[in-house]
């Protein structure tokens, strides 16, 4: 992978990333407390707000790991070590890591 390549994906996680910022500061309202006024609220309209609050923690925790592989990558960039198996050693893809940039093995050792 040449310096443009690497430049590229550098660019790319780095959008990625204050996407998922962007998208943090809009979760954390939907995962405030859920306050419980009974005269305010009925008993279905606090259980979809529950539920919609718990789908709003899953959907942190999955930014939150997809954060890390992101931060990830960019220390493997400045490592040069990105685009390389972490078992094989071999390149990974290109179509790979444009898909998913923090992988970090090849198609051959992940499905193996």
């Amino acid at each position: 992978m040449d310096d443009r390549e690497i430049a590229r994906f550098r660019a790319l996680i780095e959008a990625q990333l204050a996407g998922l910022e962007e998208e943090n500061a809009l979760g954390r309202e939907g995962q405030g407390v859920v306050m419980l006024d009974q005269q305010s609220v009925g008993r279905l309209s606090r259980m979809d707000a529950l539920q919609n609050q718990a789908m709003a923690k899953a959907t942190q925790v999955r930014r939150d790991a997809l954060g890390r592989r992101l931060r990830a990558a960019l220390k493997r960039i400045a490592e040069d070590e990105f685009g390389y198996c972490e078992d094989c050693g071999d390149e990974i893809a290109l179509k790979r890591l444009e898909l998913d940039p923090g992988v970090t093995r090849c198609i051959s050792c992940a499905s193996g």
